[in-house]
């Protein structure tokens, strides 16, 4: 699990990644797969009852979390498929965190949506404290269905090693991809075996799940706040389910009516235009980086046309690995903000000059994983049922020449972050739900929609659209910030708690004047 500090920000905010650990069985191992997060089965019911909540214990993390020592816990029981009447019931971690400041908090609470999806909801609390989420209302946080600390879980551990495995690799190699596939296929099937609705994990059922623990928990109104497929989520709920929203904040947005796998290089695009962009705007970037996008196309079809393979020790390791770098590992690193983007002008540098270690770190830094703590069968689920449906792998790999010209077409074949997407997709077998889900939320609602000019996941440009239906919506633009902004800028922090203080009339005065970071200079 990652350290609960600013650096692990950006590895834990992505649109999507990969997880997990084996299954346990119904009955006595049902308490483990609580505490734990094992993935389990869910238990069958005789009939489809009403949603409720179960007080319980609250999760014991490996590293712990502050404020989950005084916080009320419990399970949210729903059903797993709502159009299958007298269908099993599934159970949903949630935590209950009191206001920071106690003596006048206000009655209406704010309820978290995480990214992903399939990411660990709860190992996110540090950043939604240290963030001020909590400072003046109670924070309800709930693992969105299938994710760690729910039953059933649906991680996979067959995922986990191949992502270990990966990095010796060529990120879009053949084999890599057979590898791949093998373990999609295992986990499936594992997960199938013990009674998981695959077609059940989506963004309508996720919503209705929010909108269940409302009630559940006879809150008369509260607010959201969703960051990267949460902001995603979040406009699901509010589309499907308005009624005791008091006010909605979407930060790093994904928006319903345009994600899909080909629109994942637009963003990817637009991000790291804006950094090459910001470091030409600073004198002594320009002066020392003098053209980013000629070095960065130069390394990634060099890479690509001849990887570089070299043992190295991952932050995390203890012994050298065997670590590939080729053109797609390289570009993908950038999306993961590894290294973070003040340090990418200088990485490209130095990789250009014939030094790969901070790219090559941050690459053999896949070799340690930690199973059980990213759902991907959640992910899967999403994409394959939201994302992948009504466009082909010659869509991406045209959206990818778009944006990149002149790259190689093996790097580009690949939507960033979710490589052999199809594939899996072909192995996952969900039906198609993207007529479903792929439409614009209107809402009177008062929104904030906050984005980073260095985000190469969700694009910045995107948030303009979603604010334009939503009404009563402010839009912020934070410059120099990338994937999750509030938990990277104070500036961001307070824009949302005045937000939440005043929905219609926040106060977003601190954005004026912001600029990048410095970026970092090293001798010639």
């Amino acid at each position: 699990m990652p350290k609960h500090t600013l650096h692990a920000v950006t590895a834990a905010a992505t649109l999507a990644c990969l997880a997990a650990l084996g299954p346990v069985p119904i009955g006595a191992a049902g308490a483990s797969a609580r505490a734990t997060g094992t993935p389990g089965t869910a238990a069958p019911t005789p009939g489809t009852a009403a949603p409720r909540f179960v007080p319980g214990a609250c999760p014991k993390p490996p590293e712990p979390i502050e404020a989950l020592r005084t916080a009320r816990c419990g399970f949210l029981e729903v059903p797993e498929n709502r159009s299958r009447p007298g269908g099993r019931t599934i159970e949903l971690a949630v935590a209950r965190i009191a206001a920071a400041e106690p003596a006048k908090p206000a009655q209406d609470p704010v309820v978290f949506m995480a990214g992903g999806p399939g990411a660990d909801t709860f190992d996110d609390i540090p950043f939604l404290i240290d963030s001020g989420l909590n400072k003046g209302r109670e924070l309800i946080v709930m693992a969105q269905r299938g994710n760690l600390y729910d039953r059933p879980n649906l991680a996979c551990p067959e995922v986990d090693r191949f992502n270990a495995q990966a990095v010796g690799l060529g990120y879009d190699s053949q084999q890599a991809e057979q590898v791949m596939l093998k373990a999609v296929k295992d986990c499936r099937a594992r997960l199938t075996a013990g009674g998981v609705d695959l077609s059940a994990y989506n963004s309508t059922e996720n919503a209705a799940d929010f909108a269940d623990l409302r009630t559940a928990l006879g809150i008369p109104r509260w607010n959201v706040y969703g960051y990267s497929y949460g902001s995603n989520l979040a406009l699901t709920y509010l589309r499907l389910h308005p009624e005791g929203i008091r006010a909605v904040a979407i930060d790093s947005v994904a928006p319903p009516r345009f994600v899909t796998l080909p629109w994942a290089w637009g963003s990817t695009a637009e991000g790291i235009r804006n950094i090459f962009q910001a470091c030409a705007a600073q004198p002594a970037c320009k002066d020392r980086y003098p053209d980013l996008p000629r070095t960065l196309t130069e390394q990634v079809r060099k890479l690509e046309a001849h990887p570089l393979t070299l043992d190295v020790t991952p932050p995390n390791g203890d012994k050298p690995v065997k670590t590939v770098l080729d053109g797609g590992a390289l570009l993908n690193l950038i999306v993961a903000f590894t290294p973070r983007p003040k340090d990418i002008p200088a990485a490209l540098d130095e990789l250009s000059r014939g030094n790969p270690e901070r790219f090559a770190k941050a690459r053999a830094a896949g070799s340690v994983q930690h199973a059980g703590v990213f759902a991907h069968g959640l992910t899967n689920s999403i994409a394959c049922s939201e994302w992948a449906p009504g466009h082909s792998e010659r869509d991406v790999l045209d959206a990818g020449r778009k944006a990149f010209p002149g790259w190689p077409d093996s790097v580009l074949a690949q939507a960033p972050q979710l490589p052999f997407q199809y594939p899996v997709c072909g192995i996952w077998d969900v039906p198609d739900r993207a007529k479903i889900q792929r439409v614009p939320t209107v809402s009177p609602v008062p929104a904030l929609v906050v984005s980073g000019t260095f985000d190469v996941k969700t694009g910045a440009s995107w948030a303009k659209g979603v604010a334009r239906d939503l009404s009563r919506s402010t839009a912020v633009q934070v410059p120099g910030i990338g994937h999750w902004v509030v938990p990277q800028s104070p500036c961001a922090q307070r824009v949302l708690a005045s937000f939440f203080a005043r929905p219609t009339a926040p106060d977003t005065s601190c954005v004026d004047g912001l600029e990048p970071e410095p970026f970092t200079i090293i001798p010639k």
